[in-house]
């Protein structure tokens, strides 16, 4: 495995958009023979799901007034807030066909490696969280395309968890469906939770503990590194403007809507959105936390023009391969929710 530093002439990136697009980069373009790990500290920002709609998603008032990034991933799942005191990990690899939403694969490395430093509790639960004796402290998500994959997800060392909660707005489905009342009770930070000897870390400090540990080795010295070139990081700033620096990519443009269905399945939320003039569906966008591997503008492209009725749904659902868009969701619960 390869860890990849961010750092461009010796600085370390912090910029949010900056460092999805290298993420993005090591995907596309980095064809190494073995995985590539990613760690970033990002400045405080909100990273919002692909499918999500991000102004339900964000207290904008909160956000303005701090000044908070808002940039959205190319993975699915929920969003999450990152500061200075998160750590972000990334892997990527090639896709083996069986590693899509099997997020213990990936997270199994970290969970390790917490229990060596005293999280004796750390473990995963349900579709993609870590958690310390049922708290949240990490939340994951995965993308895949052109047969590789990257798996990533946040560390909540010592993040400001006043920020976390006054930054993202969370829908009452989601807190209802976790069976607790506030986000407040639901998230901690891993440094309580450290042995004695690892209370004083700095979130840097944290990750290169964290990074050798992984490796397994003795000094961060003696870890396997991909440099970045000026030629890479060309290329990177060329995916920064053209998506995560981009207001139509991280915002969205889109009509108002007539018609909202939404409803929360054990793989996420659905949202379906549609406007409909003389029986045909003429606009609609998708929207929640579920995880797809396909674009999920192709179902959308297929929706438009679509008679709405149940049958016609139900027709054309039957030429769609549904796990692939959204998971674990029958034919029949998608029609229900749009009809």
């Amino acid at each position: 495995m390869y860890y990849v530093a961010n750092e461009r002439n010796g600085k370390e990136i912090t910029d949010p958009r900056v460092n999805l697009a290298i993420e993005t980069f090591l995907l596309q373009h980095v064809l190494l023979d073995e995985p590539v790990l990613l760690f970033y500290i990002n400045e405080p920002s909100i990273i919002i799901g692909r499918n999500q709609n991000t102004i339900e998603e964000i207290n904008t008032e909160y956000v303005e007034k701090n000044h908070i990034h808002v940039v959205r991933r190319l993975s699915g799942g929920g969003a999450v807030y990152h500061d200075f005191g998160n750590l972000s990990f990334c892997f990527i690899k090639k896709d083996d066909g069986n590693s899509f939403r099997d997020f213990g694969k990936f997270t199994e490395p970290v969970i390790d490696s917490l229990h060596k430093m005293g999280v004796e509790g750390a473990a995963l639960i349900g579709r993609n969280d870590l958690v310390i004796d049922g708290q949240k402290f990490s939340g994951n998500a995965m993308y895949s395309k052109n047969g590789r994959m990257t798996a990533h997800g946040t560390l909540m060392f010592d993040s400001d968890i006043e920020a976390v909660v006054g930054a993202l707005k969370v829908r009452k489905d989601k807190i209802e469906s976790k069976g607790i009342k506030s986000i407040r009770s639901r998230v901690t930070n891993i440094r309580p939770y450290l042995s004695e000897e690892y209370q004083y870390m700095t979130t840097k400090e944290f990750r290169n503990k964290l990074l050798v540990t992984i490796f397994d080795v003795d000094s961060k010295e003696a870890i396997k590194e991909y440099k970045l070139t000026e030629q890479d990081w060309g290329e990177i700033e060329k995916i920064t403007e053209e998506y995560f620096g981009n207001w139509d990519w991280n915002y969205g443009k889109s009509p108002k809507f007539e018609l909202i269905r939404r409803h929360r399945f054990p793989i996420g939320s659905v949202e379906f959105q549609l406007n409909v003039e003389n029986g045909r569906i003429k606009n609609v966008r998708i929207y929640g936390d579920f995880f797809g591997l396909g674009e999920i503008s192709d179902v959308e492209e297929k929706l438009v023009g679509l008679k709405y009725e149940h049958e016609a749904i139900e027709k054309l659902f039957d030429e769609i391969d549904i796990h692939k868009y959204f998971g674990k969701v029958t034919k029949k619960e998608l029609v229900d929710l749009i009809y």
